[in-house]
């Protein structure tokens, strides 16, 4: 399997899926920490993929997305952005509601 491959199988598999540096559980750099606060938040499930754990992985994740920083964040297969992104459409309501248009689940009302 092709990285390409994998990372299509991966953002078609899961309804959310976080391109990032570390892991949800330890990130290591403050985007990708910023995301995994927001979406913990949010209460939304997702899967963290590592990009540090493979040059293929992080290299290809760009190429895909033709999108040149990390974190990156998918919902539903789609491209939402990265942190800065992220980080307005929370602020904003739009996360949530985005959230709810494409019938991903959350744990709680994030106000």
């Amino acid at each position: 399997m092709s990285i390409e491959q994998f990372i299509e199988s991966e953002v078609k598999s899961n309804d959310v899926v976080l391109f990032m540096k570390g892991t949800p559980q330890f990130p290591q750099c403050g985007f990708s920490g910023q995301v995994v606060q927001i979406l913990d938040h949010v209460g939304v499930p997702y899967k963290g993929l590592n990009v540090l754990d493979s040059t293929d992985l992080r290299n290809g994740i760009k190429e895909y997305s033709n999108w040149p920083t990390i974190p990156q964040l998918y919902v539903k297969g789609e491209f939402v952005g990265g942190c800065d992104i992220v980080r307005e459409m929370f602020q904003n309501g739009e996360l949530q509601k985005m959230f709810s248009d494409k019938g991903v689940s959350v744990r709680q009302a994030a106000g």
